[in-house]
């Protein structure tokens, strides 16, 4: 056979890396949506549960913006899995912008069809708004779906006709957040959804009602772990998976979030 002219590449070298394997399945049967994040997985049979709820909460400057980022470019770059990210707080531009400080070109994903991010301006949310995203994760075939933050879906709660004695947060807040979550859980698993939640000391939400709603609670925290470590990440429940209960340490690195063993 000849060989290839001195100084050209050969086809086989041209090729594209093929992706890695998108999902992996438990002994269970539960099929499971890798995060890609260094550390992670591990503690959670090896991802998320397809097509589950993820309640993401934490006080402020936690990183739950990069872990959701990270979870959607991951599975865009390294799977093949078409994201959305929905965001009521930064813009469009200053999440991008943050995202390629860890090398995470979400513009060059856009340009493929792997990402689209949705601006949602928090004055336009109704009682339709989450069958309204859902709908259109459907529509554009999203696997992995990130909501930034449901503490701002909370906040612009649309006011509803209250009962005589009760107070707006008791009624309007909690009826709102429970429906908006519930419209997101799609019975045929077709996306999995991490939704981001600000909280204040110890409290795992801002609305009292969606840890409880969700299939999964991810906490994070800052907590005194020694090392060089100023932040721990526990997940306090998982459906449908044995699920590591310790406090592990977070570090944000160059290439974004890595969990490390206790």
């Amino acid at each position: 056979m000849a060989k290839n002219p001195k100084g050209k590449k050969s086809k086989k070298r041209l090729m594209k890396k093929p992706l890695k394997k998108t999902t992996i399945t438990d002994a269970e049967g539960t099929e499971r949506v890798i995060t890609g994040i260094p550390g992670f997985d591990a503690l959670v049979e090896g991802g998320f549960p397809r097509g589950k709820l993820i309640l993401l909460s934490g006080t402020p400057g936690t990183c739950k913006t990069i872990f959701g980022l990270q979870f959607l470019y991951n599975g865009a770059k390294l799977y093949g899995e078409k994201g959305m990210m929905v965001t009521l707080e930064e813009n469009v531009e200053g999440l991008k912008s943050q995202a390629l400080r860890f090398g995470w070109d979400f513009d060059a994903l856009e340009r493929e069809g792997l990402i689209e991010f949705v601006r949602l301006v928090p004055g336009s949310i109704k009682m339709m708004s989450g069958q309204e995203l859902s709908a259109l994760a459907q529509r554009k075939k999203i696997k992995r779906l990130v909501l930034d933050s449901l503490s701002s879906v909370a906040i612009n709660t649309p006011m509803l006709p209250i009962e005589a004695g009760s107070t707006i947060k008791d009624i309007n807040v909690l009826r709102f957040v429970y429906t908006f979550i519930s419209d997101l859980r799609i019975l045929d698993g077709s996306f999995t959804t991490l939704l981001l939640s600000q909280t204040q000391g110890e409290e795992l939400s801002r609305d009292s009602v969606s840890e409880f709603v969700c299939d999964g609670l991810v906490y994070i925290k800052y907590a005194s772990l020694g090392g060089d470590y100023s932040r721990g990440l526990v997940i306090r429940k998982m459906r449908e998976t044995a699920h590591n209960e310790d406090i592990h340490p977070l570090e944000i690195g160059e290439k974004g979030i890595k969990i490390h063993k206790m």
